[in-house]
């Protein structure tokens, strides 16, 4: 599944990159969404990107995470703890492209002007998830320093509701922040009962 969204996302991206027409149809335009009811732009933006970079970025972060993920989800299935990984998993990445937007959605409604693209929503739900199921494993912050996943989960966030609030460099933090949240949650919305598999991860069951 995760090589399956890195190729649609690729091709769609690639294309739209170099059409004009098909991004302006395909990214989020909050305007659009609430009063010409293009409701499918709430999952199309997560398909086309505001460059190469962006792009590359966003899917090298989510095949890492997003394999990791899907491997934890397919250990569950096999052990009876949930049914089809594969469903999870997609409702994983979908929800985190629908919920991380929302927020967004009421903010610029009424905004003409206001235009946003990218799966980073949905990559920082499976990045979460992963914290979950293993809160202290380290991550590399720029592939050097070691941090562990926790530290790392909690420093994402407190930076992200402050960018959020300080606005102005063109980054959807909001979008950021809410799909973490709805990815570290998302184990729980499965099995309530998961939160041993956190707890016991930090040594607290």
């Amino acid at each position: 599944m995760t090589f399956l969204i890195i190729a649609i996302t690729g091709v769609v991206s690639f294309l739209a990159l170099s059409n004009k027409e098909l991004m302006g149809k395909l990214l989020l335009s909050p305007y659009q969404v609430v009063h010409r009811k293009q409701w499918y732009r709430i999952l199309s933006h997560a398909l086309v990107h505001a460059d190469f970079m962006h792009l590359l970025i966003n899917m090298i972060v989510f095949l890492s995470f997003g394999l990791a993920v899907e491997s934890l989800f397919k250990q569950l299935e096999a052990n009876g703890v949930i049914g089809s990984a594969t469903f999870h998993f997609f409702t994983l990445y979908v929800g985190g492209v629908v919920i991380s937007c929302l927020s967004t959605l009421r903010k610029h409604k009424d905004n003409f002007y206001y235009q946003g693209v990218g799966a980073s929503g949905a990559v920082s739900a499976v990045v979460f998830s992963s914290i979950f199921f293993r809160p202290l494993d380290n991550l590399y912050i720029m592939g050097i320093l070691p941090v562990p996943a926790i530290i790392f989960g909690v420093g994402y966030l407190v930076y992200s509701h402050y960018m959020s609030k300080k606005s102005g460099d063109n980054i959807n933090h909001d979008a950021h922040f809410i799909g973490a949240v709805y990815g570290f949650i998302y184990p729980l919305l499965i099995d309530p009962k998961l939160i041993r598999v956190f707890l016991s991860q930090l040594g607290l069951w």
